[in-house]
């Protein structure tokens, strides 16, 4: 997978995508809303089993109360953590459609340096051209088609 000015080129289609309200950067940090750039690669799948079928065999349904740790001193930083949980984090169920399926990248990832930024995901956006707080984002089709043909350590260029 690459991104172009067009979108994310994979298996021959290039989908329109959105990317972070920070743009593209290469110090990413925590909190600047931007995309960083280089060549990451895909890690896992999670999915709402009450909402969407699995887009994958190896896709993880996404439980009540799974979190996703953004707080940069916390020892989870940028990993799956559960609730009740002290830290801050974000709900990876939400009540909007966004997270109804999730690829997670290795974007400092699973040896998170503190204050480089956390959870790089490719998501499902709100609507087309409406910036993320650094992932990139996509169409309802077009998650599910790339979540269906990006299995883990897929590489994801972004430059």
């Amino acid at each position: 997978m690459r991104l172009t000015p067009q979108g994310l080129r994979i298996a021959g289609r290039t989908l329109p995508c959105t990317l972070g309200r920070g743009g593209l950067r290469q110090d990413k940090q925590e909190g600047d809303g931007a995309t960083p750039r280089g060549v990451h690669q895909i890690t896992g799948c999670f999915y709402r089993p009450d909402r969407v079928p699995p887009p994958a065999p190896w896709a993880q349904p996404i439980l009540p109360g799974m979190l996703w740790s953004d707080a940069p001193q916390d020892d989870a930083y940028n990993h799956l953590v559960h609730a009740p949980y002290p830290a801050s984090h974000e709900a990876l169920r939400r009540a909007d459609p966004l997270y109804d399926i999730v690829l997670t990248t290795d974007w400092n990832w699973p040896n998170a340096v503190p204050g480089a930024g956390s959870a790089i995901f490719l998501h499902q956006w709100r609507r087309p051209g409406f910036p993320t707080e650094g992932c990139l984002a996509f169409s309802r089709v077009s998650i599910r088609w790339i979540a269906a043909r990006a299995a883990p350590g897929t590489p994801l260029l972004i430059a």
